[in-house]
């Protein structure tokens, strides 16, 4: 029988590249996310792309992942990847977008979960599984990043509670905590840098690499090699774990 697994942030960086992994261990998605064009991108990559579908879905409207379901006509869940969230800065005053990042990152992917648990307590398998995407800056604070580290600190929290809430549906859930990773997001984080010290962006990279042990950024295939993990049946005891993948920037 075929697993079912929903994909949030689908369409592009990290999200796209666990759609591709999971694929290839025979997964069939649902690709979410708000811009289709890139979603059916990422399905025309996709193993057996006939066997997964896409759907336009805003994380921060209650019901549109459930939709998303609904449209699929199944009656049941495997696994959820909430990886869709936004970043950037944030300033106090009438342009803050203090109420943005938190709607998006924490808000909607919890009415994410919540709009994927009736689907997944009614799955047959043993263990069926959520990851949650949060980041290195869940545990570290960064000038002018008020809203994005206290949206994926607020995610940490969010995994212990669900996990403790649902272990009795054999839901296990488990959040990662990834570092630099090379996506597109990363490298706009990097040229902000550079414009700030108005140094070029090689100078900022390699600046930025300093704070990092392994002085790299890892691959969005990494991250999804171990979602997939995550996901994979092989793993029945991690539930209500915080994972941390950042070649060393952090060492709790």
């Amino acid at each position: 029988m075929t697993q079912i697994v929903l994909i949030t942030g689908a369409g592009t960086g990290i999200g796209r590249s666990i759609a591709l992994t999971l694929a290839e261990q025979g997964f069939s998605l649902i690709l979410c996310g708000r811009n289709l064009d890139n979603l059916e991108k990422t399905k025309s990559q996709l193993k057996n792309p006939e066997n997964h579908s896409t759907h336009s879905c805003d994380i921060r409207k209650k019901g549109d992942v459930k939709s998303a379901l609904e449209e699929n006509n199944i009656t049941s869940l495997y696994g959820l990847v909430a990886n869709a969230g936004i970043g950037g800065e944030n300033t106090y005053g009438e342009k803050d977008r203090w109420n943005e990042v938190i709607e998006t990152n924490l808000t909607g992917t919890y009415q994410t979960v919540q709009e994927c648990l009736p689907f997944l307590k009614k799955d047959e398998a043993p263990y069926k599984k959520i990851v949650i995407l949060s980041s290195i800056l869940a545990r570290l604070g960064v000038p002018g990043y008020s809203a994005y580290c206290a949206s994926k600190a607020g995610l940490l929290g969010l995994t212990r509670s669900l996990a403790a809430e649902h272990s009795g549906n054999k839901i296990l859930i488990n959040a990662l905590c990834p570092g630099w990773v090379n996506t597109d997001m990363a490298q706009e984080g990097i040229d902000g840098f550079a414009e700030a010290l108005s140094i070029t962006r090689e100078q900022a990279y390699r600046e930025a690499m300093k704070q990092v042990p392994l002085g790299k950024m890892s691959e969005p295939e990494e991250i999804a090699q171990f979602v997939g993990y995550l996901l994979s049946e092989q793993q029945t005891s991690l539930t209500g774990q915080t994972i941390d993948i950042n070649n060393g920037a952090l060492m709790p």
